[in-house]
């Protein structure tokens, strides 16, 4: 086996053993089937990816075929919105084609499918077919319309194509097997009323195909060779062969489905219904919210559509599922970013500082690389002069050993400008300093030669020149969600996990070479991440988008509340042996900030689990989180671990312990009559009366 052929991945393995197989090279054919309900996300940019990358490996056409079968969900702006985003990612489409086109076509299938038996038109209510159908472990049974007469069937049909019955009062069903292993094939829907508008036939048609009809004679119908998927449709493969069969002609291409699995990525949701309840319930801004996973949501955020086809590529393309980390598309994004985006100086949270002895009238423009990535970007020119603006963050007025910005006393360079030294600081009556002033050492200009220029100082601050900055709205933007799996929890619903702190909004200074910035222009703020100019902008006001930061905000989150929980824990230990009260409280005290701190919802969650042991610091650690977390409530825990905790708890030797669940319990109404027996045992035998406080607290 080649080199090349060890990089194939299983899909293209399956091409070539096509060609070797002779299917002929100039009858492969892709296609990109998209249903327009919605706008497409970054799930769909691995297909995008896939199926046009085919087509250019092996110059083969590829469609963008809208599968527009439910006028219901369907709108022109998604159609519109799905074109502009494939064009972005940098692909073009040999034919753009619809479902819709077919209308007639599969109209006629359908009948000939009547007239041949295959094919019936049922009246039952989606109540009634449902338990006709059976379960995965009982088979369905005929339905009472199963048996009508292909008269009676083909008048039904052409009614419901008029238009004589209402929405839901007859369904076209194909007649394959109600007692099929696959559930799939017990005589699935063919056509449904509806009396919609569709965005393209208007109101010429009062039945629609179903999907599972549409898609897999559609894909004939274009002669695609190789009809890819995600591994949802595996089950459906079947039912896609047995409509082909109805219509296969030996002298045509007859197309085969495939499975991959497809993109999950952490920290996000990926149903299209979950994004629009998103969209209409105004959580964010539309489609297009710079949070949202769309790629038109990327898109305005700043993403590249390099960095995202390179995301496509690490990634690959498997047969299992899996779920990726967010981390991994930023990082394909900085890596993109950094060759491109040019470095300008913005200042986001300012403080002033005055270089008392810069002369006043004095105003210098110096020499500033556009990017260190790119030989070829050069210079720009940048104002200095005598009040600049810096980040509050980067001073402080007493300064530990290690804090390598400024302070009094202590030299700094400021970018392309001078070397400058902390002397004073002005303060208001609360004590918050309004104003830094230092000096400037006047040979120490970045790239003059002087021996003073080459000193090695603590560290380089950015900077923008007051009196030339421009005011700016900055849009800091963060993940949308607080939790890895919004989505996968039962009996939570996933908009309890939005990260409220997903969007804030400040006023920015930026450098004037920014004044001409045009929208989706990127840059990178110095030390400070990169950005880009958002839609809104106008001559009058410019608005940048936080795209990402220079490094992984959230790895170095989830790292610190993994090991905050860790140190906690370790502190609950110190707390049991602790004999002073007032020690004690404050340790615990200190245990409850920790635990109320973390945002990690299933970190949370799986310690708790973890914890339910027999081991007296486990369970009282379990009951605190419990207790005090404001993420986790007590449906979240598994009834039967939740009852463990509480049973072995109650049985503690440890107060502690049994004082926490019992506060616990108290609040778990679910649970409490579960355990009023023990704690009646426990009224009898305990002799801590801080326990026996609770207990009559609350009469058992």
């Amino acid at each position: 086996m080649s080199t090349e052929e060890k990089s194939l991945h299983f899909i293209e393995q399956i091409i070539e053993d096509s060609l070797t197989n002779g299917f002929p090279k100039d009858k492969l054919r892709f296609r990109f089937p998209p249903e327009p309900n919605g706008y497409l996300h970054i799930g769909h940019a691995k297909s995008i990816c896939l199926n046009f990358g085919l087509g250019l490996k092996y110059n083969a056409p590829v469609n963008l075929r809208f599968d527009d079968t439910n006028p219901a969900k369907e709108e022109q702006e998604y159609v519109d919105a799905i074109k502009e985003d494939v064009k972005w990612l940098g692909f073009n489409w040999s034919e753009e084609l619809y479902s819709s086109d077919y209308f007639q076509q599969l109209y006629e299938w359908a009948v000939e499918m009547i007239k041949n038996g295959k094919a019936y038109v049922d009246s039952q209510t989606s109540e009634e077919m449902a338990t006709q159908k059976g379960t995965p472990t009982q088979p369905g049974v005929d339905g009472p319309f199963r048996s009508r007469s292909v008269q009676e069937n083909l008048d039904l049909f052409e009614a419901m194509k008029r238009g004589d019955y209402p929405e839901g009062s007859h369904v076209l069903r194909a007649k394959i097997d109600m007692k099929s292993t696959n559930m799939l094939m017990r005589d699935p829907l063919m056509y449904r009323i509806l009396h919609r508008h569709h965005h393209r036939t208007g109101y010429n048609w009062n039945i629609y195909p179903m999907y599972d009809y549409a898609h897999g004679e559609s894909d004939y119908v274009e002669q695609i060779s190789h009809s890819i998927c995600t591994l949802e449709f595996v089950m459906h493969r079947e039912l896609y062969n047995w409509f082909l069969d109805q219509i296969y002609d030996n002298n045509r291409v007859r197309p085969h489905q495939y499975e991959f699995a497809r993109l999950n990525l952490n920290y996000t949701v990926m149903s299209k219904r979950k994004l629009l309840q998103l969209v209409q319930e105004n959580i964010v801004h539309g489609w297009d919210d710079p949070r949202m996973p769309t790629i038109s949501g990327l898109r305005r955020r700043g993403y590249t559509a390099t960095s995202i086809r390179k995301f496509c590529d690490i990634i690959g393309v498997a047969k299992r599922e899996n779920i990726i980390d967010y981390s991994l598309l930023e990082f394909c994004l900085r890596e993109d970013l950094n060759k491109i985006a040019p470095r300008v100086m913005a200042v986001l949270d300012p403080i002033k500082l005055v270089i008392s002895n810069y002369p006043d009238d004095l105003e210098e423009w110096l020499d500033a690389e556009n990017n260190q990535e790119d030989e070829t970007s050069g210079y720009r020119k940048v104002p200095f002069s005598r009040e600049l603006y810096i980040e509050r963050e980067d001073f402080l007025e007493d300064a530990p050993a290690k804090f390598f910005r400024l302070s009094l006393g202590r030299e700094v360079r400021l970018k392309n400008a001078y070397i400058i030294k902390g002397e004073s600081v002005i303060k208001d009556q609360t004590g918050n300093i309004t104003e830094i002033y230092a000096t400037y050492d006047v040979d120490s200009k970045s790239g003059s030669g002087n021996e003073a220029s080459t000193r090695k100082v603590a560290g380089t601050l950015h900077w923008v020149s007051i009196k030339h900055a421009i005011e700016t709205e900055v849009r800091l933007y963060d993940r949308l969600f607080i939790d890895e799996a919004p989505d996968s929890h039962k009996e939570k619903n996933f908009l309890e996990f939005i990260n409220p702190n997903s969007l804030e909004v400040i006023k920015g200074y930026v450098e004037p070479t920014l004044a001409e910035a045009k929208p989706g222009e990127k840059f990178q703020f110095q030390r400070l991440g990169y950005f880009n100019v958002d839609n809104d902008s106008t001559s009058e006001k410019i608005v940048f988008n936080k795209t990402v930061g220079l490094k992984d905000a959230w790895e170095e989150k989830g790292k610190k509340e993994e090991n905050l929980l860790m140190n906690t824990q370790k502190e609950i230990n110190k707390y049991v042996k602790e004999k002073e009260e007032n020690n004690a409280l404050l340790i615990l005290h200190a245990i409850v900030e920790n635990i109320v701190s973390i945002d990690n919802y299933s970190l949370l969650v799986n310690t708790i689990v973890k914890n339910i042991k027999n081991d007296s610091n486990s369970l009282l650690f379990s009951n605190l989180i419990l207790q005090h977390s404001k993420k986790v409530k007590f449906k979240d825990i598994e009834e039967d671990l939740l009852t463990k905790l509480y049973s072995m708890s109650l049985r503690s030797q440890l107060a502690e312990v049994r004082i926490s669940a019992i506060t616990n319990l108290q609040n778990d109404s679910h649970n409490y009559s579960l355990f009023e027996t023990q704690l009646s045992d426990l009224k009898i035998s305990e002799k801590n009366e801080k326990v026996l406080q609770l207990i009559a607290d609350r009469k058992i």
